[in-house]
């Protein structure tokens, strides 16, 4: 038989799934199951995360890897506390503005782009702080995937096609590079054609990108992720790995030393949230733009939404609470230590309701205000004890920078792209800082006690269908898979937006009416990527997965 994976004729709908004792939701069946495994092996909600989180890692290669970034919420119901965990690397000591010297904008691609990765000192603080299992336990399934093999997932396939086509015209613009500024403007991105050598030898299958229904292997990835377990990710920032990383960076001229990696250490913080009408939304604080979501609804408990959801009015005021969220977050957050405005004055509701007067019938412009007033993966789980996590880990772009450490099945993100060249932003790279990060957890609490966890994965889409999964279930009463399966809404930039094409009919054009650049789209997969673990009120949990992507939910 022959058919597309990816089409479906008819739609497809799914209920919410229950669970008495446990649950993990994720954007990959394999990760879920593995996640799974462990709870039934007496693990808790942190070590399911472990282990679907590097599970991850293994079989959706495109969204994130063993050298990315991540950040954790963990609900512990004993002490009836939330944690926070920021997992995202700065910036190496050689990535000065200087070295960027003649580009109007950080590169994607190539040495350039690497900041020093979080990921594996996530497992290992998770595991340390709050873990059941040994290490090593919760990163045996993901080692027996890379080693025996899985199965690339539709989505998957998809974006592992997309990044060999983005690599392959990479080497097409370096061979076309005629004049000595050409080879300037290229050179911080990739200095030799060599430097994607090592992603084509480690990510494809005949020289070609997998397609669906293929099975990969990786062993050395699997070598490097037992390595990672027997030493608690020390040899990866102070050992033979981190060695590796430090030889390959040097021998193309990149930033990254041995001592950036010595240096890092994550981070345990103090989430910030904000009360949307009765229920504390939890987020990350800065360097993360968690903060946008809670910014955008803030400036929308300003206005009055209809009762039914798909109006054109309601989705209006949410784009615009949303445009100016984006504006002063995209100017302002950065590394905490290095705003100019503080979180609290961000999240100031006096401040809030100016901006909300900004909102008019017709769609504007968004610009920052001045609050000076006071490739992603997702995945959330939880236990028969109470404990949620709410887990976020990511390459960036896909694979990311394209720079894979020989031998190892290691390819650094390229999370350095969002830092900025304008001397005076917040967010001008400098040495040490993290960059303005795109990747954010969520936890909804209530009188001090938790709801559940929740995530939507997908760059600058994160807020926005976070903000939009938050009220689809807060103002609109939707249960978790309604919630994910709702149709969305995108800002894209200025007056541009995208809406899904199962939207009712009369939106695209009232929006028109309303100032708005509409664009339909029919391709899903940039639209957000979600997961939801709520507690039932009965006991147990009841769950959503995301419908564009190869989500999954396992349970027990």
């Amino acid at each position: 038989m022959e058919f597309n994976v990816l089409s479906n004729r008819y739609k497809s709908e799914r209920n919410v799934m229950y669970a008495k004792n446990g649950a993990v939701a994720t954007s990959n069946p394999q990760a879920a199951q593995a996640g799974l495994e462990i709870l039934k092996k007496g693990g808790n909600a942190v070590d399911a995360a472990v282990a679907t989180a590097a599970t991850l890692a293994v079989t959706e290669p495109t969204s994130n890897g063993i050298g990315g970034d991540a950040y954790s919420l963990v609900w512990i119901e004993s002490e009836k506390k939330l944690y926070g965990l920021n997992a995202s690397g700065f910036a190496p000591e050689l990535m000065t503005k200087e070295a960027y010297k003649g580009l109007e904008k950080m590169p994607r691609h190539g040495f350039g782009a690497i900041t020093v990765p979080g990921i594996p000192s996530a497992w290992a603080e998770l595991n340390k702080k709050f873990g059941k299992l040994s290490l090593y336990e919760c990163l045996k399934p993901a080692i027996d995937y890379a080693r025996e093999g899985y199965i690339v997932y539709p989505n998957v396939a998809k974006l592992w096609k997309e990044s060999f086509e983005d690599y392959t015209n990479d080497l097409k613009e370096i061979d076309n590079i005629k004049t000595p500024i050409e080879k300037k403007e290229i050179e911080i991105n990739l200095t030799d054609k060599d430097i994607l050598k090592d992603w084509f030898d480690t990510f494809t299958i005949n020289k070609k990108a997998p397609n669906a229904g293929d099975i990969f292997k990786c062993e050395e990835q699997a070598k490097t992720l037992e390595e990672i377990a027997i030493t608690n990710a020390e040899s990866f920032y102070r050992g033979r790995i981190a060695d590796l990383i430090d030889k390959h960076s040097k021998k193309f001229g990149g930033m990254i030393r041995k001592s950036d990696l010595e240096r890092y250490r994550p981070q345990w913080v103090e989430p910030i949230s904000t009360n949307y009408k009765g229920y504390d939304i939890c987020e990350i604080p800065p360097n993360g733009h968690g903060i946008t979501v809670l910014m955008a609804l803030n400036i929308l408990k300003e206005l009055n939404l209809d009762e039914e959801k798909e109006t054109v009015d309601n989705i209006h005021k949410m784009i615009e609470c949303m445009k100016l969220a984006f504006a002063d977050s995209k100017k302002y957050v950065t590394d905490r230590e290095k705003m100019s405005v503080s979180v609290d004055e961000m999240l100031n509701q006096s401040y809030a309701k100016k901006r909300s007067e900004l909102i008019k019938d017709k769609a504007i412009l968004p610009k920052a205000g001045e609050p000076f007033c006071g490739g992603t993966v997702y995945l959330c789980t939880s236990d028969k004890d109470g404990n949620m996590v709410s887990h976020i880990q990511s390459n960036y772009m896909n694979f990311g920078s394209g720079v894979v450490i020989p031998n190892t099945g290691i390819a650094l993100h390229n999370r350095g792209n969002n830092f900025s060249l304008d001397e005076n932003h917040d967010n001008v790279v400098e040495p040490f800082k993290k960059p303005y990060h795109t990747i954010i957890p969520g936890f909804i609490k209530k009188d001090d006690d938790a709801i559940g966890c929740f995530g939507v994965m997908g760059a600058f889409m994160q807020p926005q269908g976070q903000f939009q999964v938050l009220t689809n279930l807060i103002d609109f009463n939707m249960n978790p898979q309604e919630a994910l399966d709702a149709p969305r809404w995108q800002w894209i930039d200025g007056m541009s937006i995208e809406i899904e094409d199962d939207m009712k009919e009369n939106i695209a054009n009232g929006l028109k009416e309303k100032g708005h650049d509409v664009k339909v789209v029919s391709d899903k997969i940039n639209m957000g990527r979600g997961q939801i673990i709520l507690k039932n009120k009965n006991g147990g949990y009841i769950c959503g997965t995301e419908k564009r992507c190869d989500g999954s939910v396992a349970i027990y």
